[in-house]
């Protein structure tokens, strides 16, 4: 099982995540002969910086304070398509926002834990849930060709603080 959902859900440098996300971008585009422009890693930058699914427009908010300059819409899609095509981010659906991977370049199951309080969303990775979808899949006669499970809760701290309000 591949996960981050601890990680997302403890105090933590975000500087060390969008290191290792910068790292492993740079990685599959130099393998792939790929160019991450600034714009491309601003955005992947931006999408590591909180743990919290962001739409275009507050990417694009975030992108024109950081430039000091106003950017287009059709800007941060181009670089949102790309990130998305080579498998550094996911799209979460129900949110209409985007997530940085934490496992790209390899095969897994697309399911967040998303929490109602917080916003913060973790990716986890288990082989017996891509095992059940193929099987489910297969069993339909279906060809499956991606998937994304979104599961909504509350992530342990806002759980904890939740509990603790409670008992007051």
């Amino acid at each position: 099982m591949l996960t981050n959902a601890r990680l997302v859900h403890q105090p933590h440098d975000h500087r060390r995540c969008i290191h290792a996300a910068l790292a492993r971008a740079n990685d599959l585009c130099a393998a792939e002969n790929l160019r991450l422009t600034p714009t491309r890693e601003s955005v992947l930058r931006l999408l590591w910086q909180s743990h919290r699914p962001m739409g275009a427009y507050q990417l694009q908010d975030q992108l024109a304070k950081l430039s000091g300059k106003p950017i287009a819409p059709p800007t941060i899609y181009r670089a949102v398509e790309f990130l998305l095509k080579v498998g550094l981010i996911h799209r979460i659906a129900s949110l209409n926002a985007y997530i940085g991977c934490p496992f790209p370049s390899s095969d897994h199951s697309n399911l967040f834990l998303i929490c109602n309080s917080c916003g913060s969303a973790a990716e986890v990775a288990h082989n017996s849930i891509n095992d059940l979808l193929q099987s489910a899949s297969e069993k339909a006669n279906f060809t499956l060709q991606d998937q994304s499970l979104e599961l909504f809760g509350l992530c342990p701290n806002c759980s904890e603080s939740q509990d603790t309000d409670n008992d007051e």
